[in-house]
């Protein structure tokens, strides 16, 4: 028998709690200290498992750290081509010695060592959600351990999915204080959603200014070999790069980033081996600079002038919040294997060389990195320097991918064209619209700044503003996800905050000299999100608040008032529970109505990915003769929706197996006393292959060998003939449902299943609303100007609901609906 999940309808104040087993209720609601005591000891025997389980599957994070290196550091592990040259500018010019050349290795190596290595590595890597990363999975967290999304659309039913659970399932008291704080006051809810959309706009941010920064940095090195080549040239040969490497966006970066990561080990090799060569030629004393005493020297001498260089010292570390962001796509062991083992003491040795021959060579900071390759390696470096940093821009484009994808499916973006890349690798999307919006600023941003430096300015500032997001995110983690007490938290937040918000003071000094690009695009696509989410949260309570009552629906009777005709109509609905309006505006205009109703609402859920066989949840609204259903299809944020191809019959055997399910199971029954909706059921797809309601049969489609009339008339049926020839390659196998020789089944079963067979006979209709939202004339002056001018824009220029659902358009019955809100 199925899994099933009793769901009461959160709106119906009348129905009785969900039912759930004595086992159930204990393990949801322990608590004590008991209950805590256990949960130690758990953690215990989980963190003895993993260990072994490590060591155990050491051979495949052997292969993933090695792929991770195309994906992951390519960024990273190329910001030698321009930190010294961006931390010597201005001011600092004037204390150009060795001393301050010191001084400044010495913030790059603890730089590097206390946030890539102490920070993420250590502690953030911990906080995946079931193996995803990033600032959305943080905050996905967040939203499953608390009521903090503005969008009302929770159902209890969502809690029993499998990728839920997560932590501790006891509260500590001041996790519960700092909940019930939080969930109390909505400014502060929404406060906390727009610190997440301000990192994701950063995050975008970055990805423009990393592929300008990246190739502009690694093609410069021809102006330092060829004087006499003219500055256009070099820019010229930087843009056919970028327009080349977005322009391959499309072939996926599994197969680019695999291919790649020879190049990136390639390239960490021979750092090292040149920053080698530079210590023991030039200055081996550089080693004592390993000391924090020449950090306390660096800033006694240089003063002011050194804080403001620390925008260019963070650029040592951008990247950094690629290992989290691209978590998913390999795990926290392998990332730490591949960090820990070649790219951190790369880079140590890499700047520890640069230091060396600079303190030798004060007049070569300017093109600090070219100037220290010897002559006999200059030309396969410079090779090996430009492709390693089309791969660091690859990675960041493929990050702003996962980011908006992750935005849209938490109702904070329009909706774009989504393509999977990879049929293998989960998680591979490439988003056509976003990809030439990105070539376009990214190429302004090249040409018109045409300086690595200036760049670097807006880069540092995107950088650590999504560091400083991410450490005030983990804080809250630790209280609220993790069980830590406050304390604990506090100490990792002030701690992390110190250092980055001297970082980030010293970015925000920059802002004039390029920094403020990196606002502008962060505050634009911030604005494009925050827009976006509420004119569709606005939408959503309209729709909640004027839902048609359940008793309007029953008075009218198994007919429903109208004529009903034979097929099966899919009336889609943002509303996870009650009746939308749209189908009462329907009923209202036209005067006939399908055998067979289902409420679809295609909902997402604040879980990196939901099984397929979790995906359905079915019930039923009305009474039996009513033939009216509800289906619920979950996806996560990292799911790719609308991706069924087989949808209507997964629906129909789903419904099917609810029926059948319904007749043997009594508490999916409403009593006579109670109201006909709310109750529903989780329908797993696995049993469809073995223990089904219905008999599948599947064919090549054709409308002659129906052995059920069909009702569909000849005009209808000739359009959809041709229509079938303009687009041969959407032509279906025709899948023939048949009711199983049962004697034991119940005749009213029976005689529902042969009307459900006959109604996907006669054909399958889908209604959706083809909304105008617009403010009441009492709103604000802001409102009006964000919901008539800002949503609207976007509402009209984005990809309309049935192309993101892949509904045909042959069988798209589209009701128009004003809402005022």
């Amino acid at each position: 028998m199925n899994q099933i999940d009793i769901d009461p309808d959160e709106d119906s104040n009348d129905l009785p709690p969900p039912m759930a087993s004595a086992e159930g209720r204990e393990s949801t609601h322990s608590g004590g200290q008991d209950g805590q005591g256990e949960h130690v000891q758990m953690d215990g025997n989980k963190r003895k498992y993993a260990s072994k389980f490590f060591l155990a599957n050491f051979p495949t994070s052997l292969i993933l750290a090695y792929q991770s290196f195309g994906v992951v550091y390519g960024d990273l592990s190329t910001s030698p081509l321009y930190v010294y040259r961006s931390i010597f500018v201005g001011k600092l010019q004037d204390h150009e010695n060795p001393d301050t050349i010191f001084g400044a290795f010495s913030l790059i190596f603890w730089t590097l060592t206390l946030i890539p290595l102490l920070k993420y590595v250590i502690i953030v890597l911990s906080a995946d959600d079931n193996g995803e990363g990033g600032t959305f999975a943080l905050y996905s967290l967040l939203c499953r351990h608390g009521k903090f999304s503005l969008l009302p659309n929770q159902q209890a039913a969502d809690e029993e999915l499998s990728a839920y659970k997560y932590g501790p399932l006891g509260q500590s008291s001041s996790a519960l204080a700092l909940k019930r704080f939080l969930e109390k006051h909505k400014k502060l809810r929404t406060a906390l959603l727009l610190v997440v959309l301000l990192g994701a706009g950063m995050v975008i941010g970055d990805g423009v200014i990393t592929p300008a920064i990246s190739v502009l940095s690694a093609v410069s090195g021809l102006e330092a070999a060829q004087k006499e080549l003219p500055q256009g040239g070099v820019l010229s040969l930087c843009c056919v790069i970028l327009v080349g490497l977005f322009a391959l966006q499309h072939c996926g970066t599994h197969k680019v980033g695999f291919l790649f990561a020879p190049v990136v080990i390639l390239w960490l090799i021979s750092i090292f081996a040149i920053g080698l060569y530079n210590i023991i030629v030039w200055n081996p004393k550089i080693v004592v600079a390993l000391s924090p005493h020449y950090i306390i020297k660096f800033f006694g001498e240089t003063g002011i002038h050194g804080w403001v260089s620390l925008g260019g010292v963070l650029l040592a570390i951008t990247g950094t919040e690629a290992m989290f962001a691209d978590l998913g796509h390999f795990s926290a062991g392998s990332i730490r294997l591949a960090f820990v083992f070649l790219v951190y003491p790369c880079l140590v040795v890499q700047y520890m060389g640069q230091a060396a021959y600079l303190s030798k060579n004060i007049y070569s900071i300017p093109d600090s990195f070219y100037d220290s390759i010897p002559d006999a390696v200059f030309w396969p470096v410079f090779v090996i320097a430009t492709l390693a940093s089309i791969v660091a821009s690859q990675a960041i484009i493929s990050a702003t991918f996962s980011i908006i994808k992750q935005c849209h499916a938490l109702g904070c973006f329009p909706r774009v064209k989504v393509v999977h890349t990879s049929k293998q690798i989960y998680g591979q999307i490439y988003i056509p619209e976003i990809n030439w919006i990105l070539m376009i600023l990214t190429l302004a941003v090249a040409i018109g700044f045409r300086d690595t430096t200036t760049i670097g300015n807006a880069y540092g500032l995107a950088v650590m503003s999504v560091m400083f997001i991410t450490t005030f995110l983990m804080a809250l983690v630790m209280v609220l996800v993790w069980q830590r007490s406050i304390i604990l938290a506090t100490i990792f937040l002030l701690f992390f905050w110190v250092i980055e918000g001297s970082y980030l003071f010293a970015a925000f000094i920059k802002v004039p000299q390029g920094g403020w690009v990196s606002i502008v695009l962060s505050f634009i696509f911030m604005f494009i999100m925050f827009v976006w989410h509420y004119g569709t949260r606005k939408k959503y309570n309209f729709d909640l608040h004027n839902k048609v009552p359940l008793k309007w629906i029953l008075g009218l009777g198994p007919s429903l008032g109208i004529v009903r005709v034979p097929g099966i109509g899919l009336i889609y609905s943002e509303l996870a529970t009650g009746v939308p309006s749209i189908f009462s505006h329907f009923v209202t205009n036209l005067p006939a109505f399908h055998n067979v109703l289902v409420f679809v609402c295609v909902k997402s859920v604040p879980v990196p990915s939901v099984s397929p066989e979790e995906r359905y949840l079915i019930g039923r609204i009305g009474p039996r003769p009513y033939r009216m259903y509800r289906c619920i299809v979950r996806y996560g944020y990292k799911d790719l929706q609308g991706d069924d191809s087989n949808f209507e019959n997964q629906l129909i055997q789903s419904i099917a197996e609810f029926i059948q399910m319904e007749a043997v199971e009594p508490q999916l029954s409403s009593p006579d006393s109670m109201p006909y909706d709310g109750r529903m059921a989780v329908i797993s797809s696995r049993t469809f292959e073995s223990v089904s309601s219905l008999i599948v049969s599947e064919g090549e489609e054709s409308g002659a060998s129906n052995s059920i009339q069909s009702s569909k008339s000849l005009t209808l049926q000739s359009l959809r003939s041709a229509y079938d020839d303009e687009n041969p390659q959407i032509r279906r196998r025709r899948v023939r449902f048949e009711i199983p020789q049962s004697p034991g089944m119940d005749l009213s079963v029976k005689e529902e299943l042969l009307d459900l067979i006959q109604a996907k006979e006669a054909g399958v209709a889908y209604i959706m609303g083809h909304s105008y939202v617009k403010c009441r004339r009492s709103s604000s002056f802001l409102k009006k100007l964000v919901i008539d001018f800002g949503y609207s824009f976007l509402r009209k220029n984005c990809r309309g609901p049935s192309v993101a659902l892949h509904i045909p358009h042959i069988s798209l019955i589209e009701v128009g609906m004003i809402y005022h809100v």
